[in-house]
């Protein structure tokens, strides 16, 4: 430890590997996401590092480093709950969207409680590339996501769109 804050590269690497697994598994245990939790340690080694010449009792480290992997895993699920609010709020925009592109005839209240029935990642690729245009590219960039995704949600909301007609067609005959 006291090596470390000397700046002793070999010391530092030793730190890393002697606290790696206990900080990654209290930033599991709190986040219960495996890749959360190694974006919070990682997070945490950065804010680590840039403070350990400050840490004046190196008794002390065990306590602040599981202090700061905890700020840094409240940090990540905050910004996960304000990421899935705003997704949420996305989508029963896009959903009101949808709903308000339709008229008021029989097809189109049809039309409305299919799209109603389909799920919020549904509503949202198919709204945000049908109704407001958007490239698979700009999806990904609105909902935070990589553009295989995009593309994998767009081609499973079309058939379960296409399924939820068939389906509604069935029940009408």
């Amino acid at each position: 430890m006291l090596r470390s804050q000397g700046g002793d590269a070999a010391a530092m690497k030793a730190l890393v590997e002697r606290w790696q697994r206990p900080l990654w598994t209290h930033a599991y245990r709190l986040t219960d996401d495996a890749e959360a939790a190694w974006d919070v340690v990682q997070e945490a080694w950065v804010a680590i590092i840039r403070g350990l010449r400050r840490l004046e009792d190196a008794a002390c480290f065990r306590t602040w480093a599981f202090r700061i992997v905890t700020h840094k895993a409240a940090d990540a699920i905050g910004r996960k709950v304000r990421d899935r609010r705003l997704r949420e709020a996305a989508a029963e925009k896009a959903a009101d969207a949808v709903q308000g592109a339709a008229g008021g005839n029989e097809a189109d209240d049809a039309t409305r409680r299919i799209v109603d029935r389909l799920g919020v990642r549904d509503r949202q690729v198919l709204t945000l590339h049908y109704l407001e245009g958007f490239s698979v590219a700009e999806i990904a960039g609105v909902l935070q996501i990589p553009e295989g995704t995009v593309k994998s949600r767009l081609f499973k909301a079309r058939a379960r769109l296409k399924e939820s007609y068939r389906v509604n067609d069935n029940r009408s005959e």
